[in-house]
């Protein structure tokens, strides 16, 4: 292929230079399970939206696709010739189980399990973390955002992403979270759902910087895009004094009121959009422009939109650009990817930092609903006790891991199971349905109806409960014992 953007080896070079180690040694064959995850959300949330599964998974499928010159390049010398020959040959030909996109998803559970040769799987962390980190801070952040207006949020944050794949693909996380469209137009087009936009400053100063060229501006926008949703900016002089002035005029003069059926609408950019929004709706309205939309935009995010609403500001649509497309308060999201078995070994990752303690094993998690909310999610070794009582929808008990005194039981058919984690890869072949956006988006909203209203807040949120197994718990806790034994025995 020799395509020098090839995501699949957007990768660390430390990756191929362990696996030159499990390859010397003869570890090449041994089946490795990693887990994705992440340890705690952004703004001291308790979940994030699953994003990026999609790209992962043809990220995945394209590796293998680059010819033994690509390798020479980073891997040179006669030390490297077998290994370059066996990565010239090597693709994916392991299984993966994912959550779906427009999950819901907690801290320490498996966004997507990678299982099969060590090598193949070793190699996939750093393409793979920088689809998944990139797309759930983007996705976890737009539902932030979404959420703290009942009003429509556009995300036009394209200019400002990381990139132009950043901005189609963070496009995309953020429609799926709540957003109702991008100002994107590959995003749009690859994804099937309209663009929006509006108009420039620059646009307006092109028809003559003065009142005249601003109506002049607005007149012939509406002449070009007639039997189109107009949005016209007013705020390129001075709001109210010429803006809105000119757009209630040039609107009047094209024949645009409350019967125009594709809609219009003003644009704020700037100011104090409280004052602006009551004064320009009471104008509006006094004009007889009742239908005419306040469009607001302007460097916000959640915290100010919040405060846009509580000050009963008079703006019925919001676009935001940097703090969704840059996930802007919480830029790196914080997912990892942790080895948890080998072969048949579960195994964990135990540090000085508590929080960095792994769960070990290959593991499933199940989502627990009574009346069609959600209670509490427990991941499992698959096979385990606990696993089956669900399966089997028999009484069942979980633990808060951390404080033996809080129980949780589920009598006997009393709740629904479903896992988080299903089938997305087998043998290498991509086997996961990929829904619609529209579908994606509309799985999202519901698991977020089945959120309590508490656990949905934007600022200190009740937390969902999520555990584990006792049996994961066992094997967790007689891992960490039996290393402290040959520690302190060394």
């Amino acid at each position: 292929m020799n395509n020098w953007f090839n995501i699949s080896y957007s990768s660390d070079k430390y990756q191929y230079t362990m696996g030159k180690s499990f390859y010397d040694c003869g570890m090449k064959d041994k089946i490795a399970t990693f887990n994705l995850f992440f340890r705690q959300a952004p703004d001291n949330n308790n979940w994030a939206v699953v994003s990026g599964i999609q790209e992962g998974l043809e990220m995945i499928a394209g590796l293998g696709s680059e010819d033994i010159s690509f390798f020479e390049k980073f891997l040179p010398g006669d030390g490297y010739r077998e290994y370059r020959e066996y990565l010239s040959k090597m693709h994916f030909t392991g299984k993966v189980f994912a959550a779906r996109e427009g999950e819901i998803i907690f801290p320490r559970e498996p966004v997507m399990t990678i299982q099969g040769p060590l090598i193949e799987a070793q190699v996939l962390e750093t393409p793979l973390l920088c689809i998944m980190n990139h797309q759930m801070a983007v996705g976890t952040k737009a539902s932030r955002v979404a959420r703290a207006t009942s009003k429509p949020v556009s995300e036009f944050g394209s200019r400002r992403a990381h990139g132009p794949w950043a901005s189609v693909y963070g496009g995309k996380a953020a429609y799926i979270a709540g957003c109702v469209n991008s100002s994107n137009i590959i995003t749009a087009v690859k994804f099937g759902f309209e663009s929006s936009g509006t108009m420039a400053h620059s646009y307006v100063t092109s028809f003559g910087c003065s009142p005249n060229g601003e109506y002049e501006a607005f007149v012939n926008y509406i002449r070009t895009h007639r039997n189109e949703s107009i949005t016209l900016l007013i705020d390129t002089f001075d709001t109210l004094r010429c803006g809105l002035k000119n757009a209630i005029r040039a609107f009047r003069n094209e024949g645009i009121d409350d019967g125009y059926a594709p809609g219009y609408s003003i644009r704020l950019d700037s100011g104090d959009l409280t004052y602006l929004s009551n004064k320009c709706r009471e104008t509006l309205d006094k004009a007889g422009m009742k239908n005419c939309k306040i469009f607001a935009t302007n460097g916000l995010d959640e915290y100010i939109i919040s405060e846009l609403e509580r000050q009963g500001a008079k703006i019925d649509c919001y676009g935001v650009g940097d703090a969704i497309a840059t996930s802007k308060h919480n830029p790196c999201f914080g997912n990892v990817y942790k080895l948890v078995q080998l072969d048949e070994e579960p195994i964990l990752k135990r540090t000085e930092d508590k929080v960095k303690l792994i769960n070990p094993g290959f593991q499933i998690t199940y989502r627990i609903t009574v009346d069609n909310a959600f209670k509490a999610d427990v991941t499992c070794i698959r096979g385990d006790e606990t696993e089956k009582r669900i399966l089997a929808g028999e009484k069942f008990s979980i633990r808060d891991e951390y404080d033996e005194t809080k129980v949780t039981s589920f009598d006997k058919d009393s709740y629904v199971s479903r896992p988080i984690q299903v089938p997305a890869m087998d043998n290498g072949e991509i086997i996961m349905r990929q829904p619609t956006l529209k579908e994606r988006r509309d799985f999202y909203f519901d698991n977020l109806s089945r959120l309590s209203p508490s656990q949905k807040r934007l600022i200190n949120p009740h937390y969902y409960k999520v555990d584990i197994s006792d049996q994961l718990y066992d094997l967790k806790m007689g891992i960490i014992n039996r290393l402290i034994k040959e520690i302190n025995e060394m």
